[in-house]
């Protein structure tokens, strides 16, 4: 088949950003020419028909778990946490709208201003009408990490598989960037990356909806240009974890 008329493996899929991607070049905050290059390939890949969530973490702004850490009480710690993702979700809005893609901001707890509540059917007719739709506030709970609130989105909004973009070309035996002999995976199974404590992909309580649920991971290199795309078309780029 030519390369041209691949056409998606999958129809609807989440997008999981991690918030320190978010920084680019930058040390801290958004880097806006990061986030002008990730909406030019969400829009690649949106104009292959596929129906889009996006999930982005706050470790660029804040992470609660950092607080607590300070001798911040965790529960405040946390909400502050799922404001900063919130935060980024609005960067990435206005990112995405600029190459005039219709983009909706939904939220875990209110904050009309700026943002839609979320909710589930409001959130998969948005998907039908061909609409981005980016949840942020994680799950409006303290103490549950993005990615396990990445993973519940995921399985309430009939995505078929989970896209989390990293600055690695995949899934390793050990972190590669420490051990340079660690072993890459092409394909692995859900129940390998739950069980293994050596392989961080995602936490476990994220991994575990996912294998009881029977949704795919596609850990992929972000950084590298044109490699969301690949990914998606089922191109052997990063690591498909099933």
């Amino acid at each position: 088949m030519n390369k041209k008329n691949k056409q998606p493996k999958y129809k609807r899929i989440l997008l999981k950003i991690s918030g320190e991607a978010m920084m680019g070049k930058e040390k801290f905050g958004i880097d806006p020419d990061f986030i002008f290059y990730l909406a030019n390939e969400i829009k690649s890949v949106y104009k292959t028909g596929i129906e889009i969530v996006i999930v982005i973490g706050g470790g660029n702004i804040f992470r609660g778990v950092a607080g607590s850490k300070e001798g911040m009480d965790r529960t405040t710690a946390d909400y502050m946490g799922m404001l900063a993702t919130i935060f980024n979700g609005m960067a990435m809005q206005d990112a995405i709208e600029r190459r005039k893609i219709a983009t909706r901001l939904q939220t875990a707890f209110e904050i009309k201003e700026i943002a839609e509540p979320f909710i589930r059917k409001r959130a998969i007719r948005h998907l039908e009408k061909k609409r981005i739709v980016i949840v942020g506030g994680g799950t409006g709970l303290p103490f549950i990490t993005t990615d396990t609130a990445a993973a519940m989105r995921a399985l309430e909004l009939n995505c078929e598989a989970i896209f989390k973009a990293t600055g690695v070309d995949g899934v390793y035996s050990e972190d590669p960037r420490k051990n340079s002999k660690a072993k890459k995976y092409e394909t692995l199974t859900l129940e390998k990356a739950f069980k293994s404590d050596s392989i961080g992909v995602m936490d476990n309580s994220a991994i575990d909806l996912c294998r009881t649920n029977q949704i795919n991971i596609v850990v992929f290199n972000i950084y590298k240009k044109g490699n969301l795309k690949k990914a998606l078309l089922g191109e052997k780029v990063g690591t498909v974890i099933k």
